[in-house]
C-alpha cells in the first residue's frame, strides 16, 4: 500500500509539473496571432484572452494570418515548381529552342518574299504583303515549342508518378496549379518578348532588301508604330495563352502524349480543314473559332476590315479557350484522385 501510495503521490506531482510548465509556455506565448511551422505548412491558433472576452480584434488578426499563411503556401508551391523546370534537362532547351525557331523561321520568310518592281509589282494593292505580319510568321512554328514546355510541366509529372508526391507535399491542389500556371506565364513572357523583338529586328534588316521599302508604300517596322507595336506585344501574349491552354488541357488528361497530340491538333486541325472546305461561309466560322487563326489576327497590320474578327477580338477567342482549359483541368485536378 505504502508504494501504490508513493507511486500516486508522484504521478500526482509529474502531472502538475506538466500543468505549470504548459501553463508557464502559454503565459511566454504572444498574445495574438498565428505560428507557422518552419514552412507555413501548418497553422496553429493562439487565442488573446483579452480579445476573446471583448469580442473584438480577433477577426482582423485571423484574416491577416490566414492570408500570409495562403501567400507562404503559394511561395513554396511556386519555388518548387521552378526547381523542378530548372533542374530538368528537358525544359531547359525548349525555350531557347522557341525563340531561335521562331526567329529563324520568321526571317526565312522574309528572306523568301520577293516581289516584281516593274509596273507596280511591288505595291501594297499588288502584294498585299503586311511586313509586321511577315517577320513575326515564325510565331506559328514557336508556338508548339511553347505548348511542348507547358505539357511537359504538368504532364511530366503524371507520366513519372511525382504528382503524388507533388500533391502530398502541397495538399492544396488549385495552390499547385495556379503556381503551374504562373510559371509557364513566365516562361512564355520571356520566350515570346525574345523572339518577337528578334523577329522584328530581322524583319526590319531583311524587308526593305525584299521591296518592302517606304518608296514602295510600305511603313518599315518600328514600335514606334501602333499596329507593330500591337503585332509584337499580342503575338507575346497569344503564346501565353497557347501556353496556359496547353497546360488546361494536360491537367485534364494527365498524360504528356496525349497532351501534346490534342493541343497541337486543336492549333493546326482548323487550317488544315479550312482549306478544304468550299463553303465560304463555314470558313469563315471556322476561323472565327479557331485558336490559331483567330488568335494570330493580332499581328494583322494591314487589311484588318476584311478580317472575320478585329485583332483584339481575335485574340479574345484564344484567351477563352485557354480559360475554358484552365477552368476544366482545375476541375478534374480538384475531383480526381492522382
Amino acid at each position: 500500500m505504502s508504494r501504490r501510495s508513493s507511486a500516486a503521490a508522484q504521478g500526482a506531482s509529474r502531472g502538475g509539473q506538466r500543468r505549470a510548465a504548459s501553463e508557464e509556455a502559454a503565459r511566454q506565448d504572444p498574445p495574438f496571432g498565428r505560428h507557422l511551422t518552419e514552412r507555413g505548412h501548418r497553422v496553429d491558433q493562439v487565442i488573446n484572452p483579452a480579445s476573446a472576452a471583448s469580442g473584438r480584434g480577433s477577426g482582423a488578426t485571423d484574416s491577416s494570418a490566414t492570408s500570409a499563411a495562403r501567400l507562404s503556401w503559394f511561395r513554396d508551391a511556386l519555388h518548387a515548381e521552378w526547381t523542378k523546370l530548372r533542374t530538368l534537362p528537358g525544359p531547359g532547351w525548349l525555350l531557347p529552342a522557341a525563340v531561335a525557331l521562331t526567329i529563324a523561321v520568321g526571317a526565312s520568310v522574309a528572306a523568301g518574299f520577293s516581289c516584281s518592281p516593274p509596273h507596280g509589282g511591288c505595291l501594297p494593292a499588288a502584294t498585299g504583303a503586311d511586313p509586321a505580319k511577315i517577320s513575326l510568321a515564325g510565331v506559328y512554328a514557336g508556338q508548339a515549342v511553347i505548348a511542348v514546355l507547358a505539357v511537359l510541366v504538368m504532364g511530366g509529372e503524371y507520366d513519372t508518378g511525382m504528382i503524388r508526391v507533388t500533391l502530398a507535399a502541397m495538399p492544396g491542389r488549385l495552390t499547385v496549379l495556379a503556381a503551374k500556371a504562373l510559371l509557364v506565364t513566365g516562361c512564355a513572357l520571356a520566350a515570346g518578348t525574345l523572339a518577337a523583338g528578334g523577329s522584328f529586328l530581322a524583319g526590319r534588316l531583311i524587308e526593305p532588301g525584299r521591296g518592302l521599302t517606304r518608296a514602295n508604300g510600305y511603313v518599315l517596322l518600328s514600335l514606334a508604330n501602333g499596329p507593330d507595336l500591337r503585332a509584337a506585344c499580342g503575338s507575346v501574349l497569344y503564346l501565353i495563352l497557347i501556353a496556359l491552354l496547353a497546360l488546361g488541357i494536360t491537367t485534364a488528361v494527365r498524360d504528356s502524349a496525349i497532351g501534346v497530340g490534342l493541343v497541337l491538333g486543336l492549333l493546326y486541325m482548323f487550317p488544315i480543314v479550312t482549306a478544304v472546305i468550299p463553303d465560304q461561309t463555314w470558313v469563315r466560322h471556322l476561323e472565327q473559332a479557331s485558336p490559331m487563326i483567330a488568335g494570330l489576327y493580332v499581328q494583322a497590320t494591314a487589311g484588318t476590315a476584311s478580317l472575320p474578327l478585329t485583332p483584339w477580338q481575335g485574340l479574345g477567342v484564344t484567351a477563352l479557350w485557354a480559360s475554358g482549359a484552365i477552368i476544366g483541368g482545375a476541375a478534374v485536378l480538384r475531383l480526381r484522385d492522382a
